[in-house]
């Protein structure tokens, strides 16, 4: 009998060591594949470079995106960690110029970075302390992104302003709730690898910020 409680407790106590290694780990190289991205998107903006447009972005993303999965048990996982994230700050780049050569430019992507961050920041300290399962969302999350994701490209293809805010307003409540899904995820051992965690938070802090840009952008009548 007292075995199999110390069995018990045992199992729970490595349980909670190998979340704990998980979560530091991701947060370690989710900071530095932040930097990184601030980085690309720097150089972007200070050389002038021109957006790559949507098919080129596409076929990036979801390029590193698969080579970053295949590999996520190997060292070679990390540089298309850093390959993937460094593209989407290349990408970022243009979009911030755009807004910054606006009127009120600099103030729509001050709120919408610092939004971002209270938001991320109290939503993973939310779940760290409580410890509350969010998996239930899984499947809500995948059709939502999914839908969510279409309908940004029938805005783009058709031009519908005001589709295209939904589709923001949208992906705000989903990234949301990907920072809830994934870091409950963690804790809870259904995610193990720090790679894939932190590609899933970096996707979800870069769509939140983006998307907030936009309607913040909108709001305060610069688009």
């Amino acid at each position: 009998m007292n075995s199999s409680v110390t069995h018990t407790i045992t199992r729970s106590q490595d349980a909670i060591f190998a979340s704990n290694r998980v979560i530091r780990n991701t947060y370690t190289l989710l900071s530095m594949t932040l930097l990184f991205s601030a980085l690309t998107a720097a150089v972007s903006m200070t050389l002038n470079l021109p957006h790559p447009g949507l098919l080129l972005t596409l076929v990036g993303y979801f390029g590193f995106l698969f080579l970053t999965s295949k590999f996520r048990n190997q060292a070679l996982g990390l540089v298309f960690v850093f390959a993937l994230t460094g593209f989407m700050g290349f990408t970022l780049g243009p979009i911030l110029s755009a807004y910054l050569s606006m009127a009120n430019g600099g103030q729509v992507v001050m709120l919408a970075m610092g939004t971002t961050g209270i938001t991320f920041l109290g939503l993973s300290a939310f779940v760290l302390n409580t410890r509350k399962d969010f998996s239930f969302m899984g499947g809500f999350l995948m059709v939502g992104i999914l839908v969510a994701f279409l309908a940004g490209l029938g805005a783009i293809f058709f031009e519908i302003p005001v589709l295209s805010l939904v589709v923001s307003s949208m992906f705000v409540l989903l990234m949301a709730g990907l920072i809830l899904y994934e870091t409950s995820n963690i804790i809870h051992g259904g995610e193990t690898n720090y790679i894939m965690a932190t590609v899933t938070l970096f996707v979800a802090i870069f769509n939140l910020f983006t998307s907030l840009m936009h309607l913040f952008g909108f709001m305060s009548g610069d688009e």
